[in-house]
């Protein structure tokens, strides 16, 4: 469990096939700021660009760990199968403040970003969501895009899908990846926990 406030700022630096057809995974090699694998151990869940993942190999001195993905968690993501930067937050505890909503790590969708422009201090981030998550939106709810914890501050829906708009202080833009994003660039998507739930509960009929 997550709650999509981002821990670090991460750097896919190696992806290694572990196979040669489609249904291999890879493994990958991220290398994180210093000292933040200081608490970290074997087996322990890291979301990158709020994919849930086990740590498989850690080396501290040399502030990198590994991951292995599956091939089908390859094809239900964007941003994990090549180098680049990822963001990074580790697994929730017991004791944690909880700063942004209820996040589980599992993506929901791939959402393709529309608009990315500054306005004011602040920035605008568009992005157009699958059709199929557009009921799950809605204004001022909360949505996690590549792991982070965000707010909705508009939607339109379309035939194509639902463009929701998010409002991004130069804090988040400064400490997370989301500033390396531009139009085009696809994201993970995870929508609130608690929408499920509702959504499970009105289709039950007595």
């Amino acid at each position: 469990m997550f709650t999509g406030i981002i821990t670090g700022v991460g750097r896919i630096a190696v992806v290694h096939a572990l196979g040669s057809s489609s249904t291999h995974g890879k493994r990958l090699t991220i290398e994180c700021p210093p000292g933040y694998l200081d608490d970290a151990g074997l087996g322990d869940s890291i979301a990158l660009n709020g994919a849930c993942m086990t740590v498989t190999s850690i080396n501290a001195a040399q502030f990198k760990f590994t991951i292995d993905i599956s091939a089908e968690s390859l094809d239900k993501t964007a941003g994990l199968s090549q180098t680049g930067q990822v963001n990074l937050e580790k697994a929730l505890r017991a004791h944690d403040r909880l700063g942004g909503h209820i996040v589980s790590g599992h993506v929901d969708g791939v959402g393709t970003v529309t608009h990315f422009a500054q306005v004011g201090e602040s920035w605008e981030l568009r992005v157009l969501a699958p059709r199929e998550l557009a009921k799950y939106l809605a204004y001022k709810g909360s949505i996690t895009v590549n792991g982070v914890s965000l707010t909705v501050n508009r939607i339109q829906d379309s035939s194509g899908g639902c463009e929701f708009s998010i409002n991004l202080i130069p804090h988040t833009v400064q400490n997370t990846a989301l500033g390396t994003l531009s139009a085009g660039s696809l994201v993970n998507l995870e929508i609130d926990t608690v929408a499920r739930y509702v959504e499970r509960m009105l289709s039950i009929t007595a």
